[in-house]
């Protein structure tokens, strides 16, 4: 482009209005069929196994959050149609998702179901839930992401058979996660000290972000019961804040911490630098803009849309690094446009290369740590990233935020979000 003609470029951007993306200002523009989210909310998330959710299974798990929901949105619940709950873990989905709803205190009209992408089950109930508002099957539903790994802890994969054994792609979804951490570590040369460094950014910035309190407007706090494994002793307890978070982690001390993964070279995964196990449930009200409007109901964010995308299961890890450009693509956004990247952290070595190959700015990545610092629920956490990313948004009074996050079987998901003012 010539002198002149960046200039003009340039005059014409100050009169269009301050140099915003013709992307940007349509996606900011508000419109009656806009599909929108009026309530969203978290539990908190504790360790498997240790914290303060190990002794609650799924169902109550479910009746605490849609309880809170119900209550604290306001929303009629004779209005709410459909009830979507991603979840990757529990053998009897269906039949818990469906309970839960019922004794939550929704009626018989309200209907459920549950959704399986493993790490994105939640942004994909998400999108179930949205698409059924865009096509008038439903007006209002409810997206959740709920596990709890401590009672349906990850089994890894099944026994295969021959022809996925003997197929070169299919065969890799043999190999465990943190085969496919060292795999994308390897193949991209991230060094251990990079690992740590990330994993410790991740640290700090959620210590900073619980220490200031700026969790507290996305978690609804669960009453619940816990058994003291020595004494057996079971009493109640309120759970009401993220249990993970190790304060004062340095890279230093984490580089102290052996591999997990001594079998698998080059063994630079560890305990401290991959995401940790962790129960936890998320949930996002949603319905059209009209009906939320007509209804009296806050408008928090609205959902412009999300999309998946396949690649090898054994460099699983880096399927952000795809899907993002996808959906900006689909989107007519450029990666100057969104304000925050909510990554799912599910190891270093795939944080550091999606970071890196988008060459995204630090600071728009994951600005209150991510699932390395506080947990990854499986099916929990892609609509755990929204809440986040939404309670985020409001706090710096920035608009767009993507989030995206790995698939264990070689996908990769993401999704665009817009919050209100």
């Amino acid at each position: 482009m010539s002198s002149a003609s960046q200039r003009l470029s340039a005059i014409a951007g100050q009169i269009s209005g301050g140099g915003e993306s013709a992307a940007r200002k349509r996606l900011l523009a508000k419109n009656p069929d806009d599909v929108v989210i009026t309530f969203a909310a978290r539990t908190p998330l504790t360790k498997a196994r240790k914290g303060g959710l190990k002794d609650t299974p799924l169902d109550e798990l479910l009746i605490s959050l849609l309880t809170n929901v119900r209550e604290k949105s306001k929303i009629d619940p004779n209005l709410v149609e459909d009830v979507c709950v991603g979840n990757t873990l529990n053998p009897a989905g269906a039949y818990v998702a469906r309970s839960s709803v019922l004794a939550a205190g929704f009626p018989e009209t309200t209907a459920a179901s549950v959704v399986n992408r493993f790490c994105s089950s939640g942004l994909l109930a998400v999108q179930q839930i949205a698409n059924q508002i865009i096509a008038g099957s439903i007006d209002v539903g409810i997206a959740v992401g709920a596990e709890s790994m401590s009672t349906n802890p990850d089994p890894g994969a099944p026994t295969f058979s021959e022809k996925v054994l003997n197929h070169h792609l299919a065969s890799q979804n043999q190999q465990p996660m943190g085969q496919t951490s060292e795999n994308v570590a390897g193949q991209f040369s991230i060094s251990r000290a990079r690992h740590d460094e990330f994993a410790a950014a991740s640290y700090q910035k959620a210590e900073r972000a619980q220490k200031a309190g700026w969790f507290d407007d996305e978690i609804v706090p669960v009453k619940t019961t816990i058994k003291d494994p020595k004494t057996g002793e079971v009493k109640e307890i309120v759970v009401s804040r993220d249990d993970g978070i190790r304060y004062g982690t340095t890279a230093e001390s984490l580089s102290k911490i052996r591999s997990a993964f001594p079998q698998w070279q080059p063994s630079h995964t560890t305990g401290g630098n991959a995401s940790q196990i962790t129960d936890g449930a998320a949930a996002l009200v949603m319905m059209k803009r009209s009906r939320a409007e007509q209804l009296g109901q806050p408008i928090v964010a609205k959902f412009v849309g999300a999309t998946v995308i396949g690649l090898e299961p054994r460099i699983m890890g880096i399927g952000p690094s795809i899907a993002i450009p996808k959906i900006l693509s689909k989107t007519g956004l450029s990666t100057d446009d969104v304000d925050i990247f909510e990554i799912n952290e599910a190891f270093a070595s795939m944080g550091v290369y999606c970071v890196q190959k988008l060459n995204l700015p630090p600071a728009k990545v994951n600005p209150r740590g991510g699932a390395i610092a506080f947990g990854h629920p499986l099916g929990a956490t892609g609509a755990r990233q929204v809440v986040t990313a939404l309670s985020e948004l409001r706090r710096t009074n920035k608009r767009i935020a993507v989030t995206s996050m790995c698939v264990g079987t070689g996908m990769g998901m993401a999704g665009v979000f817009v919050s209100e003012h």
